[in-house]
């Protein structure tokens, strides 16, 4: 764009309300919800929903605990006055859920929306018009008496009509479309009007509903005019004060967090925030926000897979991979200081055993939500140790020393490098099996080798060590088996070997579990780790130590390039 442009627009003007408060406010409960995806979220889909799609959707909004629902614009077409008559008639809808229609203030379309709301238990209708300076201006060229006449007359027409049919209890919600462009005291004026003619009182209140129909200033500037209406209008304790932000500047959620904050009663907005331009705010958000703060959403998301398939099949859109909350790489680390962190955060979170989560990278534990563990930490070019750690305690139960994490993370943020690509768990094991648990190699053991007891508590080794065809004996004591083994080989070598650091640890539970050992090797100047698995520990530590020796022979050619043959201890393991 042309340098110049930015000088086409003007700021928007800040709200004089020198004695705010709602910065200094908490939210400490959830508010009112409304869905709106049946109509505002309905109307922004490239192929809007039939019935079917209309019914899983209100199905699912029930499920999640929504008791109002905002069901269409009745008016709009036959296909949503007839989904709104079977919702009625066929008995679908809970005694403890309201249904919504909207209605611009025409006295024809409200006609067909209180027909296709007959027979309902209870229904909000919701009755708007605009009345922002710029379209009473450009789109309706009249004064602000003319505006405040549409949405009398509309209210009017709608109390009538309501008196023609008592088994239906309708409540009245008024919008002034454009709230965010309106002057705020005008948009107080028209409000005051319709409620002179709609009467409410504490017992039976009406929904005065302030929408950002286009996000216009920065959120606090909507918090702004929402505590100076809330001051402002009369007989405030007989409105439900009602927001309903869009997305236009990207801060809707913002919006209506600090919109609760400065006195909003009631949200309306849709799942995952579909909606016209940007959308509308996205209630699971906010919803869930609150949920990281210590305060009950009063919605039922601890299967947001779940919800995410329906919303998606029912709108036919993706739901983008970094969508908070539900994307399905929110809880993905790839980082390796990330990894490193939730690896033990967890790992903490764990041992202290409290209820309180305290997870880094984590604002929400995703089990709440019915995710698995198994995708927080994923591998790449950009992960680290603890990250690997991770996963292959998580996938394959492998506790690994911190040495050997940092080791075998070399090799796999090298094939990452190569390839460009995100390394699958499966990838990463058969990685660890090529390189320490594979039997090839150049040193094997004859199966006449055995570990015994020698003088006091000492261990001793006997056996032969194949390699290329060749062998030498084995004979070797130390205060254990590893020692023993390592003394052993060594001699028939013609080296010094020592074991610089060894763990263990099972495999598994009850009869089934294998030993895991792991052995790091010290030779010529080189070290390197091997591990082993076996049922028997002492087997497990013996193919750890021989693991770690084919490795150093691999990686460091000629280490080992003494091993002579020995004619007898070959003859004697040759058939």
């Amino acid at each position: 764009m042309p340098r110049s442009s930015f000088q086409r627009y003007k700021p928007f003007p800040a709200i004089d309300l020198p004695n705010r408060t709602w910065p200094s406010r908490v939210i400490e409960r959830a508010p009112s919800w409304c869905s709106v995806d049946l109509r505002d979220g309905n109307q922004a889909l490239i192929e809007p929903m039939g019935f079917e799609r209309k019914i899983r959707m209100f199905e699912l909004l029930v499920a999640m605990g929504f008791k109002e629902i905002e069901v269409g614009f009745p008016a709009a077409s036959n296909t949503e006055f007839d989904f709104i008559r079977r919702l009625i008639d066929e008995r679908r809808i809970p005694e403890d859920v309201t249904i919504q229609v909207l209605t611009q203030a025409r006295e024809d379309l409200i006609k067909r929306t209180m027909d296709s709301v007959r027979g309902a238990r209870r229904a909000i209708v919701h009755l708007y018009n605009s009345t922002s300076t710029l379209q009473r201006r450009v789109v309706f060229g009249l004064d602000m008496a003319g505006i405040v006449g549409i949405a009398v007359r509309g209210a009017r027409l709608i109390k009538e009509l309501a008196a023609t049919m008592p088994e239906t209890d309708v409540v009245l919600e008024y919008s002034p479309e454009s709230f965010t462009g309106t002057e705020l005291p005008f948009a107080k004026e028209i409000c005051e009007a319709v409620m002179d003619v709609w009467e409410p009182t504490p017992d039976r209140k009406i929904i005065v509903n302030l929408p950002a129909t286009v996000e216009m200033a920065t959120p606090n500037v909507y918090a702004d005019q929402i505590e100076w209406f809330g001051r402002n209008v009369k007989n405030r304790e007989s409105i439900v004060l009602s927001v309903h932000p869009h997305n236009d500047r990207g801060t809707a959620v913002a919006a209506a967090e600090l919109a609760i904050m400065a006195g909003a009663d009631r949200v309306e907005g849709t799942l995952f925030g579909n909606g016209e331009r940007t959308g509308n705010v996205d209630v699971v958000t906010i919803a869930l926000n609150l949920l990281s703060q210590g305060v009950d959403p009063e919605l039922e998301l601890d299967d947001i897979d779940a919800i995410a398939a329906v919303v998606k099949e029912c709108n036919r859109l993706p739901i983008h991979p970094r969508h908070p909350y539900v994307g399905e790489l929110v809880f993905t680390a790839f980082s390796g200081s990330h990894q490193d962190a939730i690896k033990k955060g967890l790992a903490a979170q764990k041992a202290a055993g409290v209820s309180t989560w305290e997870v880094p990278y984590l604002p929400i534990d995703p089990a709440d939500l019915g995710r698995s563990y198994e995708a927080i930490i994923r591998i790449n070019s950009q992960s680290g140790k603890g990250g690997l750690s991770y996963v292959m305690e998580e996938s394959r139960g492998f506790r690994l020393p911190r040495k050997l994490s940092i080791e075998f993370s070399q090799s796999i943020q090298k094939a990452a490098d190569e390839t460009g690509l995100e390394l699958s768990s499966e990838e990463i094991w058969n990685a660890f099996t090529r390189e320490y648990l594979s039997r090839a190699g150049r040193f094997t053991l004859d199966a006449s080798t055995s570990v015994s007891s020698a003088e006091g508590s000492a261990c001793r080794i006997t056996g032969k060590l194949l390699s290329d065809g060749s062998a030498r004996g084995l004979s070797g004591v130390g205060n254990g088996p590893i020692s023993a083994f390592v003394a052993a080989v060594g001699a028939a070598l013609g080296v010094t070997i020592t074991v610089s650091d060894y763990s263990e640890h099972a495999l598994g539970e009850g009869a089934e579990a294998s030993a895991v050992a792991y052995v790091e090797v010290r030779c010529g100047g080189h070290s390197t780790f091997g591990v082993g698995v076996h049922p028997s520990i002492v087997t497990a530590s013996l193919d750890a130590v021989l693991s770690a020796l084919n490795r150093l022979d691999r990686r460091f050619a000629g280490i080992f390039a003494d091993f002579r043959e020995d004619a007898a201890a070959l003859a004697a393991v040759s058939p």
